[in-house]
């Protein structure tokens, strides 16, 4: 089998293909010569040709000859605004075409965790090199939360007791919760911003603020392409947020006035945000006091708007609302509206050629939008029968129409479950398998699978084991091609028996006989994602300082294309996280132009039947 692929693209002209031979001297037979001098001769002869100038010598009137032009540059200027409209461009040496044009029977495939929507823009660090306020306002941030000196100021200057005295009084007569004012006078108020509120691990372990966030951050509306956004920092809210009387006003209508209508289990209904918000119980978070359980809901309201306030504050003490604002408007637009249509227009442009394409995390939207448009009529779009419609991030298969001329045949996703071990439970949720059957031009059936594997990435073994089950026992199955595309979540440095260390996982596939698009053996190195969390986020234990990124953020070797090590063998494998067909290592990504936390992984197969 094929040793590991090395990270950088390689030539395929120059690993698959041999080049002329030259001589092995500089002196050359008198044969040679000849042949060189008449060669010479021909290219003197062709150079000094002019067809346009023979053609208007016959021609004198020259209207031909204009009309020959002008179409010539009207045709390239057409086509120089098309190339130059789309973010992503595929390339002429596009390696899953090279192979097929010289006659190779290949098989191209590409896998993607496409990332399901951050509602937060700040939530992650990303790589915004043409704005160098960005990482100039972060790492600001981070200084303030790390040390924030005499900045760390009590809540009351921050968050006033007339603002208090508001909330409260929304709380006690709209929402006819219990008063919590003795909370406010007697703890909240006297707290400093960051030590004691923003930091407080028995705050977060309480989920006096995450939990109120959670549920209201973002908030899909029944029968609206836009969802309603909390008036905070921290996700797509468009208003303005330049003044604290400004984020306070919009704060408490958004939370006391108006009714949203949302979609439920139970059909849809109408609630105000407040009204949406949960009690937290003491049985699932045991910090909470029995006290505090018993007016969690009104001591969560009065957290978040805490909470709130402070991220407010914050950006306004080391930016400026002219600054921050239109940064934030940039960064939404990118990676979350436009998000869905970077990821179609990236996998049409670029992996448009793959005759496979399995993909991690896909909404049920963005499934309807890939069908409506040029992707759907190219490929046949599978998505697995038990989708959530709630969780809604689902692994899909796209099979090229041309590769597959009658798409799926049957979906085995309920086989693979059944594969199953009795004794043990798998974490895996409802969409993360998708099993089908097909048959390509040639006749030759295949299994093909899309996983996403949990956080910890230990289902990544049974479900593989599962899939290998399947076939194996199943005679319909057995000479079935395998192709499994997966977000196996492994980890260069795990944690036993808590994360799924990546060369566990290599020892795993190659004992069942498989091996992958990284040959038998993976390589550590080989890392998909690179992901770091900021300091504008809930969770301020997970948050990595600017200088950490790299040693404490999400850098590892993730995603994989395996396949029976008999069936195929490997031609060439990249991975990419440009939307250009190649890697910058050691960049931090989502980008404004590469719209995913999770990097596209492609090979191509030489078939061995």
């Amino acid at each position: 089998m094929p040793a590991a692929v090395p990270t950088k693209r390689r030539s395929i002209r120059h690993h698959d293909t041999e080049a002329p031979s030259s001589p092995s001297s500089p002196s050359q037979s008198p044969t040679n010569k000849t042949q060189k001098d008449m060669r010479s001769k021909a290219l003197r002869q062709r150079s000094n040709h002019n067809p346009f100038k023979s053609y208007t010598e016959q021609n004198r009137g020259g209207a031909t000859f204009k009309i020959i032009l002008f179409l010539a540059a009207t045709t390239c200027y057409t086509a120089f605004l098309y190339s130059g409209g789309s973010r992503y461009k595929g390339s002429e040496s596009d390696p899953m075409l090279a192979l097929k044009s010289v006659g190779r029977r290949t098989l191209s495939i590409a896998t993607w965790n496409i990332a399901a929507i951050n509602n937060n823009p700040f939530e992650y660090w990303i790589t915004y090199d043409e704005n160098p306020e960005y990482s100039r306002i972060m790492e600001n941030i981070e200084s303030f939360i790390e040390s924030p000196g005499d900045k760390d100021v009590p809540v009351n200057q921050v968050f006033t007791e007339e603002m208090f005295a508001s909330l409260e009084q929304r709380m006690t007569t709209d929402a006819a919760w219990d008063n919590v004012r003795s909370y406010w006078e007697n703890d909240f108020q006297h707290r400093k911003i960051v030590s004691q509120f923003m930091k407080d691990p028995e705050l977060g372990s309480k989920r006096l603020a995450s939990m109120p966030d959670r549920i209201t951050n973002t908030i899909n509306v029944f029968g609206s392409n836009e969802p309603v956004c909390r008036p905070t920092v921290i996700n797509m809210y468009g208003g303005d947020l330049s003044t604290m009387s400004l984020w306070w006003k919009a704060w408490e209508s958004f939370m006391f006035d108006d009714a949203l209508t949302i979609k439920t289990t139970e059909g849809n209904i109408s609630k105000k945000p407040f009204e949406m918000l949960q009690p937290i119980k003491k049985a699932k978070y045991p910090s909470i006091t029995e006290e505090e359980e018993a007016v969690s809901l009104p001591l969560q309201t009065m957290c978040g708007a805490i909470f709130d306030a402070i991220l407010v504050h914050m950006m306004n003490t080391v930016s400026t609302p002219d600054v921050w604002q239109p940064l934030k408007r940039t960064m939404v637009d990118s990676l979350n509206k436009q998000k869905v249509p970077h990821t179609l227009e990236l996998l049409d442009k670029v992996y448009g050629n793959s005759d496979i394409i399995t993909l991690q995390e896909v909404s049920s939207s963005f499934i309807d939008e890939a069908k409506a448009g040029p992707l759907g009529r190219r490929y046949w779009i599978n998505a697995p029968a038990d989708m959530d419609a709630v969780r809604d991030q689902n692994s899909v298969i796209m099979l090229s129409k041309k590769t597959f001329p009658s798409g799926e045949v049957t979906e085995i996703t309920d086989k693979v479950y059944e594969s199953f071990p009795k004794d043990i439970k798998v974490p895996v949720a409802k969409g993360d398998i998708n099993a089908i059957t097909a048959v390509d031009y040639e006749g030759t059936p295949f299994v093909i699978a899309s996983f996403h594997g949990d956080t910890n990435g230990l289902a990544t073994i049974p479900v593989n084991d599962a899939i290998v089950k399947t076939l194996n026992k199943d005679p319909n199955l057995s000479t079935h091609k395998l192709i499994f595309g997966l977000d196996a979540n492994t980890y260069e440095h795990a944690k036993p028996g808590k994360t799924q260390d990546v060369m566990e996982w290599g020892k795993s596939y190659t004992g069942l006989g498989l091996s992958s698009c990284w040959g038998d053996v993976p390589q550590k190195s080989n890392y998909t994602t690179f992901n770091a969390r900021t300091f504008l986020q809930p969770q301020l234990n997970k948050a990595c300082k600017s200088t950490e990124k790299r040693e404490k953020g999400d850098v590892n070797p993730k995603d994989f294309i395996v396949f029976r090590n008999s069936d195929f063998k490997v031609i060439e494998t990249w991975k990419d996280n440009t939307g250009e067909r190649k890697f910058i290592e050691d960049m931090a990504f989502p980008t404004l132009n590469f719209p995913s936390d999770h990097g596209i992984l492609a090979t191509v197969l030489d078939r061995n039947f």
